[in-house]
């Protein structure tokens, strides 16, 4: 994959999570699956996590901290933060 493919992967996740298209766990599967190819096993020993706690994060099943999600989102360089709700 090159950088601009993965650019245009992590716009349309940003996007798609701040307009509440997706869910949490549906963008940590897509950035682990899409961008970096990993198995859950791998993906969650760089972000420093249990394999059970990844599998609930994709899976939507848990109650992440920040820090939790920061530990995911940082390797793409990004974090969680507070966004304007849209009107609708």
């Amino acid at each position: 994959m090159d950088i601009l493919e993965r650019n245009r992967i992590l716009t349309e996740l940003q996007d798609q999570l701040a307009s509440g298209e997706i869910t949490i766990g549906e963008a940590v599967r897509r950035l682990r699956k899409d961008v970096t190819g990993l198995q859950q096993a791998r993906f969650a020993q760089m972000c420093k996590l249990s394999l059970r706690a990844l599998r609930q994060l994709e899976h939507d099943e848990s109650n992440p901290t920040v820090q939790t999600l920061n530990s995911v989102f940082n390797p793409f360089g990004m974090q969680v933060g507070i966004v304007p709700r849209n009107s609708r």
